[in-house]
């Protein structure tokens, strides 16, 4: 049998997925958060958890799971019991997206949330591969 190498190429070549990559780099929009009383309330949660196309109840438990406390979401904003900093959300914001957002075989934040019976993956659109998460 003889093959040709360009045509078995171009036979590779569309057998490939094809690659979604978003254009612009992942931001998160800054935190604006409001202390009343012994509450913390950020205003942009649901900008946020639109930033990292996730779901804002799952953003929102891993952040009370983190953090130890009890939050409810409503209106676009998320509402936490006790006092805390800008610097502390933004620090479990950025574990939540190495964790749970950005792809560790190629880096990259197109990703999204697959559950298959008990188990959760992250699949990714832009290289394809498949990982397994931690449970919340």
């Amino acid at each position: 049998m003889s093959f040709n190498y360009d045509d078995l190429l171009n036979r590779a070549c569309q057998q490939m997925p094809e690659v979604q990559a978003k254009k612009e780099r992942l931001e998160l929009p800054r935190i604006m958060i409001q202390t009343i009383g012994m509450r913390t309330i950020i205003a942009n949660f649901k900008d946020i958890a639109d930033a990292l196309d996730r779901d804002p109840q799952h953003v929102i438990k891993f952040l009370t799971r983190e953090m130890a406390t009890a939050a409810t979401f409503h209106d676009s904003r998320a509402i936490f019991q006790g006092k805390f900093r800008a610097d502390s959300f933004e620090r479990l914001l950025q574990r939540y997206l190495e964790g749970y957002v950005v792809c560790p075989v190629c880096k990259r934040p197109d990703t999204k949330l697959v559950k298959e019976k008990r188990l959760t993956f992250l699949t990714c659109n832009a290289c394809g591969a498949k990982s397994s998460i931690k449970q919340l």
